[in-house]
């Protein structure tokens, strides 16, 4: 597999100890692991204990579990677009995630490994426990079928018979990236980008392996190298 680009981290979770690192903080395109700051830009504007309104669970959920587009889509615009990566990037002390180039791309955020772990660990250990539980919660539920499609079982749900909270993110398969649309320099837009991301079952371990694969690599042969990669990772 040495013509896959990949960073990934893994971490103790409650120590916060290093099991396994490659390149950490290499940053990639987010693609759907933005969605993630996103729910939580949106929970924590609500306020902790606040009620979430029944059309904003319409929306979170399947952002969340089934990594649906077009509710991304609406959140991100609702919160001011580049803003939403404004707010989290400084609150979590996220070093490497930059809002992308064309406001409108929130798959182009920019983020590492280092900054996807940060992410669950806050989750996990800092965020107010409602807030916390929400977004995992959906994690644990996360479909198999993403709502375009495509199937989500790659990577740790398949390399993990333990895993948790996942949440997982693509872009390149089926359409051409656009390479005007990123943010910060060495970015790569082009190559298609397949990531797994998430916990195990007891919250333990926290897990990120972002990749970028060939041009023209198809959907199978990407999700069989991620999850081979993401075995071995964990393993060891």
């Amino acid at each position: 597999m040495d013509d896959i680009s990949a960073g990934y981290l893994v971490v103790d979770a409650a120590s916060g100890r290093v099991l396994s690192e490659r390149d950490p903080r290499r940053r990639f395109r987010s693609a759907s692991i933005v969605k993630i700051l996103i729910a939580l830009d949106h929970l924590l504007e609500l306020g902790p204990g606040g009620d979430i309104p029944d059309d904003d669970r319409a929306l979170l959920g399947p952002m969340l579990r089934a990594s649906n587009d077009d509710a991304a889509s609406t959140l991100w615009e609702r919160a001011g677009q580049r803003a939403v990566i404004d707010r989290m990037a400084p609150a979590l002390g996220l070093r490497d995630t930059e809002p992308p180039a064309d406001e409108g791309m929130w798959g182009y955020t920019a983020i590492s490994a280092a900054d996807v772990v940060r992410i669950y660990l806050h989750l996990l250990h800092d965020a107010p426990d409602d807030v916390g539980a929400f977004v995992l919660g959906h994690l644990r539920n996360h479909t198999q079928w993403a709502d375009d499609g495509f199937d989500q079982s790659f990577g740790l749900p398949s390399a993990l018979p333990d895993a948790g909270a996942v949440k997982q993110g693509w872009s390149g398969f089926g359409s051409r990236a656009r390479t005007d649309a990123g943010s910060g320099d060495g970015i790569d837009l082009k190559r298609p980008a397949m990531h797994t991301t998430g916990t195990t079952a007891d919250d333990g371990t926290v897990i990120a392996v972002l990749t970028l694969h060939p041009d023209d690599t198809d959907w199978d042969t990407a999700a069989k190298r991620v999850t081979e990669l993401t075995r071995a990772i964990v393993r060891t």
